[in-house]
C-alpha cells in the first residue's frame, strides 16, 4: 500500500475524456485513467468521422499518458485510492472526477436493457464507428433528437447516403441555443440535404423483429404514424455520470456538486466537465468542460483561481461532402458552396424588456440576432455569415458594460455589414 506522503503528491483524474485529457496536459504527473480502449479525442467533431471526413487518429487530442480501457470501480475515501476492475489499486493525494455523461435513452417501448440491432446511441468513439459501419446508400436512418447532437448525426448520415428522418419533439430544432427563425433556416438547409424534419413529433416506441436477436424495423409516433427505419440513432440528451461520487457519499443533486475551485463535498476531490454542477448548473458543454479543466489547473498548481460559470460559443458547421471543415473545428467563411455555418452564445431568447437586434438576408441565408439586457450584450445567434463572431463573442465573453453611445446596429454590423 502507498505512504500518506506518496498519496499527498498525486493528482489522479478519473476520465480521459476533453476535460481529462485537457487537465492532463496542463498539470505535470497526472495519472489518467480512461475507459475506453481509445486515446483521448476531440467528441465536437465525433459527426466529421461519422461522415467519413475524418478517420478517429484525426480528431484525437494531444497525447496524454492515460491507463486506457480500465474502469474505477469505488472510492475509497479514506484510504485516499481508487479501485479498478483489473484488480489495480491508485493511491491519490488530490482526485478529479472527470466523469463525463450517458445518453439518455428514452423510455420507449420496444427499448430494453439490450439494444436491439441497428438502435445507436451517439456519443462516444466506439458509437460513431458502430454507426458508420451500420449506414450504407439508400438505407432508411431516424434521428431521435433535434439538439446539436441530432442535427449533426442527421447531416452526417445524410451526406453518407442515407434516407435520413430526423424526429424532434419541441417546437423546432436546437431549442436551447436557437430562436424560431433560426431554427427555420436550419430546417431547411438540412432539407435542402435530404433530411426529412418533423418537430412538434412524440416518438412512442420501436417496432422490431421476433426472435432472439430483435432488430429495429420502425419507429412508432404517438399518433400512430410509423417511420420506416433500419438504423435509429438515439439523439435525446445526456445525462451526468454520477454513481461513483454517490457510492462514495459526495453530495450529488443533478451532477457532483462542486464549488468555485472544482472541489466537491471532499476537500481532496474534485468534478469537472460534465459530470459536475456549479452553482445549480450542469453546462453539458465541451467549451464549459475545457473551461473548469483550465480553472483547476491553476487551483491545483496553487495559484489563486476560481470558476464563474461557462460562456461558451456552441458553433455548428455544415457541409456538403465536398467542402470539409478544418480538423480544428474552425468554421469555413459563408458563402462557400454547399456549406452553412451557425454559432450560438448565451441567452439568445428575450425576456421582457430587452432590446433585440435583428439582421436578416434571404438571397444570401444570413441571419444574425443579438439579445441585450440591461448594459450587456445577453446572447445572440448567427446563421450562413459568421464575419462578426469574433467581436461578437468578445464582447458578451468579456461581459462588460456596452459603450452608452454604441448604436446596438452596429454590434452586427462593425465588419462591415451585409
Amino acid at each position: 500500500m502507498r505512504t500518506q506522503s506518496e498519496n499527498t503528491a498525486r493528482v489522479v483524474v478519473i476520465g480521459a475524456g476533453m476535460a481529462g485529457a485537457r487537465l492532463a496536459a496542463r498539470v505535470p504527473g497526472v495519472t489518467v485513467v480512461g475507459e475506453e480502449p481509445h486515446a483521448p479525442y476531440n467528441r465536437v467533431l465525433l459527426a466529421e468521422v461519422l461522415a467519413g471526413r475524418y478517420e478517429p487518429d484525426v480528431i484525437a487530442l494531444p497525447p496524454a499518458e492515460v491507463r486506457r480501457g480500465v474502469r474505477v470501480v469505488r472510492i475509497d475515501r479514506a484510504e485516499r485510492r481508487v479501485l479498478c476492475d483489473d484488480g489495480g489499486v491508485i493511491g491519490y493525494g488530490r482526485l478529479v472526477l472527470a466523469t463525463g455523461s450517458n445518453p439518455v435513452l428514452p423510455p420507449l417501448r420496444g427499448l430494453g436493457r439490450t439494444l436491439p440491432d441497428g438502435v445507436h446511441p451517439f456519443r462516444t468513439l466506439d458509437d460513431c464507428l458502430a454507426l458508420r459501419a451500420a449506414v450504407r446508400p439508400g438505407v432508411r436512418a431516424v434521428v431521435i433528437g433535434g439538439g446539436l447532437l441530432g442535427v449533426s448525426a442527421a447531416r452526417a448520415l445524410a451526406e453518407c447516403g442515407a434516407q435520413v428522418v430526423l424526429a424532434q419533439q419541441g417546437e423546432h430544432l436546437m431549442e436551447r441555443q436557437l430562436d424560431a427563425e433560426a431554427a427555420g433556416m436550419l430546417r431547411r438547409h438540412l432539407e435542402a440535404l435530404g433530411v426529412e424534419v418533423h418537430t412538434e413529433c412524440r416518438v412512442r416506441g420501436l417496432r422490431c423483429t421476433d426472435g432472439d436477436t430483435p432488430a429495429v424495423r420502425a419507429v412508432e409516433l404517438a399518433d400512430g404514424y410509423e417511420l420506416e427505419a433500419e438504423l435509429t440513432v438515439l439523439a435525446c440528451g445526456v445525462r451526468p455520470r454520477t454513481g461513483l461520487a454517490k457510492a462514495a457519499g459526495l453530495e450529488v443533486r443533478k451532477g457532483v456538486v462542486v464549488d468555485d475551485e472544482l472541489r466537491t463535498s471532499d476537500p481532496y476531490i474534485h468534478a469537472v466537465g460534465d459530470c459536475a454542477e456549479h452553482d445549480g448548473t450542469v453546462y453539458g458543454l465541451a467549451g464549459a468542460a475545457l473551461d473548469q479543466a483550465d480553472v483547476l489547473a491553476e487551483v491545483l498548481a496553487g495559484r489563486p483561481a476560481g470558476y464563474g460559470g461557462t460562456r461558451a460559443l456552441t458553433r455548428l458547421t455544415l457541409r456538403s461532402p465536398s467542402v470539409a471543415p478544418a480538423p480544428s473545428g474552425a468554421a469555413v467563411a459563408s458563402g462557400t458552396s454547399g456549406g452553412l455555418d451557425l454559432a450560438a452564445f448565451g441567452d439568445s431568447r428575450p425576456m421582457p424588456g430587452d432590446d433585440v437586434v435583428r439582421l436578416a438576408d434571404a438571397t444570401r441565408g444570413a441571419y444574425r440576432t443579438v439579445v441585450v439586457r440591461g448594459d450587456r450584450l445577453a446572447g445572440g445567434v448567427l446563421f450562413g455569415d459568421l464575419a462578426a463572431v469574433g467581436t461578437l463573442a468578445r464582447t458578451w465573453q468579456d461581459d462588460e458594460p456596452l459603450p452608452a453611445d454604441m448604436s446596438l446596429l452596429h454590434l452586427l454590423t462593425n465588419d462591415g455589414g451585409f
